[in-house]
């Protein structure tokens, strides 16, 4: 494969991550939920500290340290991927695992973008209020990730009673919230288990 095409497909698939976002953030209040298909699929707007699939990061004192550590993490591992997807180009391994790297790099990319720049771009979102361009609600590399795919396929009557305190107060099965970062990465992890041999 070569190098720009694989450039071209990061870029549309960072685009196509940062476009839903933008337009989520600035157009659905902070927890604001469409309902795409009925008991099944909903966009849902949350905001996270910046672990996957909607997950927090406890952090002690005033100063978000986990925060910081994840961002540098993600960022390094950013930049090991750009070397390990070059050597892999030049090395011609298969496109199934060059299509992988390029997920999860695009995937990085996309949610360091937000907890990197969001915080100095936008207004914060609220529950009563959408965000809006030319805010300022947090400091470079303390933004928070935007998500919204939600799947609640558990109903409350369907859930086993020592089971319901897992049941959100809309009494859906709570399951995670994602972006299409965070699916990227996901596709990617079952491509490469896919192409497991080509690693022995």
């Amino acid at each position: 494969m070569k190098t720009k095409y694989i450039a071209l497909f990061i870029f549309l698939l960072i685009a196509a991550d940062q476009i839903l976002k933008i337009w989520v953030k600035t157009h659905m209040t902070l927890d604001q939920t469409i309902i795409v298909c009925p008991d099944w699929f909903q966009l849902r707007f949350i905001e996270n500290n910046g672990a996957a699939f909607g997950m927090q990061i406890d952090s002690a004192g005033n100063f978000d340290w986990g925060k910081l550590l994840l961002s540098i993490f993600r960022i390094t591992m950013i930049g090991a991927l750009v070397f390990y997807l070059k050597y892999l180009i030049k090395n011609q391994a298969p496109k199934t695992i060059i299509t992988a790297i390029a997920l999860i790099f695009a995937g990085a990319v996309g949610n360091v973008i937000d907890s990197a720049f969001y915080g100095l771009l936008f207004s914060a979102s609220t529950p009563l209020q959408t965000a809006h361009f030319g805010g300022h609600y947090a400091g470079l590399l303390m933004g928070k990730v935007v998500d919204m795919f939600y799947f609640p396929l558990f109903q409350w009557n369907s859930v086993p009673s020592f089971l319901r305190f897992l049941v959100d107060y809309n009494n859906y099965f709570f399951g995670p919230i994602f972006n299409l970062a965070d699916a990227y990465i996901s596709v990617a992890v079952v491509l490469l288990l896919c192409q497991y041999k080509y690693f022995k």
